[in-house]
């Protein structure tokens, strides 16, 4: 079996960069950092580089207010290289010792009903697998076997397994093996309610959004009107489903599946020299190393089609972009903030519906380009030996 448990030694290095990071923000007032993710939940994977970090905002003092502008100058205070992510709300990343920190501003609710943003909701999730999950690496056997045969990851282009429903389904089946026997009788289409919030399938299906239904349906166990798999499509349900059928327990299930990439179009190809060592420790850090290209290429705007991995390959197919981007500050009824936002892009800003934005020239367009530009950086390809164009 590859090593899916992270070292002793990983975890005390990651614990401390983590505290580190949290130490320079405990005298701030009215805001609350505290980690979130799979961090949090103790079901990330060796190698991992990610940690999330939410930060409270008092629901009666905020719930009105741009509460992303406000954490923006925040972080700025302690951090000069603070990147801004757009989302449905504005988060943020900062890298510190390799380590990319997702900064996610959310109001302190204590029911899903009070949510002004689908991000609020994300420390109740955190809190209940925390209480539910019995069997913490059976969560990560699961990812790692999603991983393994390119069905992990919820984004749009990946249309996979999330994080956090292969944690309900192992807190709702109690275990991987389970899981396994559970999706090796299903069908094309599945219904799964594990904190039984609905009497029956019929009742749940008439109380969703019908864009959010799709061939698996698992309502989330905190929020009752939201389905957690809506980004699994039916081609991969039906691949894993397929999979568990097939699943013998053997370690041939969790590697990785090759590719011809002589016959790949239109995508950009690295031929890369993986560490010596052990086997499933070095496989594990090019796993984390494609898992971070990829990171790079979202947080730059770049949408990725399609990727992959063998031994000696990575693959990506991504689109380019337009010259120049648009970013948005804080709203011009803050003061204070734009003032900030002023100094900072000076006689380029301007205003839209309250709200002041500068339109930046994008330091790349080009994503071979920019994939050259990550090669040069240490902190991406520092675990591989050699790395070129194919």
């Amino acid at each position: 079996m590859f090593n899916i448990v992270p070292s002793k030694e990983e975890k005390k290095k990651l614990k401390k960069i983590v505290s580190n990071f949290l130490d320079s923000f405990k005298d701030e007032k009215d805001v609350e950092f505290f980690v979130g993710g799979s961090y949090a939940k103790d079901t990330w994977l060796p190698g991992n580089r990610d940690v999330d970090i939410f930060v409270k905002f008092n629901y009666k003092l905020y719930k009105d207010q741009d509460i992303s502008s406000v954490l923006y100058v925040i972080l700025r205070k302690k951090f000069k290289d603070v990147t801004v992510v757009h989302g449905s709300r504005d988060y943020f990343h900062i890298v510190v010792n390799d380590i990319i920190f997702e900064v996610v501003p959310v109001l302190d609710i204590k029911k899903t009903s009070e949510a002004m943003n689908v991000m609020d909701v994300s420390p109740l999730h955190v809190k209940y697998i925390k209480k539910k999950l019995k069997k913490k690496d059976d969560v990560r056997k699961l990812k790692f076997l999603l991983k393994a045969n390119h069905l992990y990851g919820a984004e749009s282009y990946l249309q996979g397994f999330s994080g956090y429903v292969s944690e309900i389904l192992v807190s709702h089946y109690s275990s991987f093996d389970k899981v396994i026997k559970a999706f090796s009788s299903a069908g094309d289409s599945l219904f799964l309610d594990p904190a039984k919030h609905y009497s029956s399938s019929k009742i749940a299906l008439k109380s969703l959004n019908r864009s959010k239904l799709g061939s698996f349906v698992l309502i989330d166990p905190v929020q009752s009107d939201r389905n957690a798999a809506a980004g699994v499509s039916l081609i991969k349900l039906k691949k894993f489903v397929r999979l568990c059928k097939d699943y013998d327990g053997s370690d041939k299930w969790f590697e990785l599946k090759e590719v011809d990439v002589g016959k790949l179009k239109d995508y950009l190809v690295l031929a890369v020299k993986p560490l010596e060592g052990k086997r499933d420790i070095s496989l594990a850090k090019m796993r984390a190393l494609l898992d971070r290209i990829v990171r790079e290429f979202n947080y730059n705007g770049f949408k990725v089609k399609d990727y992959g991995w063998d031994d000696s390959h990575y693959w990506f197919k991504v689109g380019s972009l337009s010259k120049t981007v648009r970013h948005y500050g804080p709203s011009s009824e803050f003061a204070e903030h734009v003032k900030v936002f002023k100094s900072k892009y000076g006689r380029k800003v301007k205003v839209s519906k309250n709200k002041v934005y500068v339109d930046l020239n994008r330091e790349f367009s080009d994503p071979s380009k920019f994939l050259k530009s990550l090669i040069k950086k240490k902190f991406v390809f520092e675990k591989v030996e050699k790395v070129k164009f194919k």
